[in-house]
């Protein structure tokens, strides 16, 4: 009987996916018109409609988008919680498309870490918090946890939160126990954290204390970092924040510092719409209804542009 790959195992079966020419090589995501279609009592709902999506190593992303528009479906899908029913999507290299069960499960356990919105589904309350980040450890390597053990102390210190490695959670505040929660999905070093809607729950000043913990896991430990969020705060924290429509990405935002003649620092920001891989693009509704564009636009080439007006022949 075969071992249970490990993570470079489970890296190399698809070093293609890296290869010059290929969608997204080299990302620590790359997903491909990606589609997932749920069915129930003879009825279709398509998810996700060809969603295209890279996000770079070491980036910082917000998912943003109204309820139903597939943000969650695709994190579900990243996490390795869910099969996608058609398209291609690699995360750290793992194809998610061709993993058995055993290498599902050791990706679950490795390659990604996960923070629900729901502190009680992210943390074992008869456990403290140390005891909850030294589980994934125990799991992962058996017999030999002892010696990554050391990795939970430096976890709890690098989130601000040392001095409650011996408290149960129901002893900790909504935003402490969120700080143990994103400690509980690095303790195994994984290459990208996903996030759905980690602030859900909290006010706002503690919000952005979690939002500052995903900075540190971003920054300092090396993760690339995915947030599934309807908190605008958070959506205008990070350098790029892509709009997920209709089970495409539709848009996406992206900031960058700016410094002016006197040396004063500020934040520029665009917004562009995403062009997937047959050419559509989903414009802002809000300039859609400014021109009044609606059923069929007119387009012209000019030399360095494409023109979209308004019908020209609407009745």
């Amino acid at each position: 009987m075969s071992s249970t790959p490990t993570f470079d195992e489970l890296r190399g079966r698809a070093l293609d996916a890296a290869a010059p020419g290929r969608y997204g090589a080299g990302a620590a995501i790359a997903c491909d018109r990606l589609v997932r279609i749920f069915r129930a009592d003879r009825i279709e709902v398509q998810a996700l409609q060809g969603l295209d999506l890279v996000v770079d190593q070491g980036d910082l992303v917000a998912l943003v988008g109204a309820s139903g528009s597939g943000k969650s479906t695709l994190l579900n899908i990243l996490a390795g919680l869910d099969l996608p029913s058609a398209g291609g999507a690699t995360v750290a290299g793992c194809d998610l498309l061709t993993m058995t069960a055993k290498e599902r499960l050791r990706y679950r356990r490795e390659v990604v870490g996960f923070v629900w919105q729901q502190t009680a589904r992210n943390l074992l309350p008869f456990l403290t918090a140390a005891q909850n980040v030294a589980l994934p450890l125990q799991l992962a390597h058996g017999r030999r946890a002892k010696a990554h053990l050391s990795r939970v102390g430096e976890l709890l210190d690098a989130l601000g939160i040392g001095d409650l490695a011996d408290r149960l959670p129901a002893e900790l505040s909504g935003g402490q126990q969120q700080r143990v929660a994103i400690a509980v999905a690095m303790a195994n070093r994984p290459a990208v954290l996903l996030a759905d809607e980690p602030t859900g729950e909290l006010d706002s000043e503690t919000g952005a204390g979690i939002f500052e913990a995903f900075r540190t896991v971003n920054r300092e430990l090396g993760a690339t970092v995915v947030i599934v969020t309807h908190d605008p705060m958070v959506a205008g924290e990070v350098r790029r924040t892509v709009a997920v429509r209709d089970g495409r990405t539709s848009s996406e935002v992206l900031r960058r510092t700016v410094v002016d003649e006197h040396g004063e620092e500020s934040v520029s920001e665009r917004e562009y719409v995403m062009l997937d891989r047959t050419g559509r693009v989903q414009l802002p509704a809000k300039f859609l209804q400014a021109l009044g564009m609606e059923h069929r636009v007119a387009v012209d080439l000019a030399q360095d542009h494409i023109e979209v007006r308004p019908d020209d022949h609407a009745r």
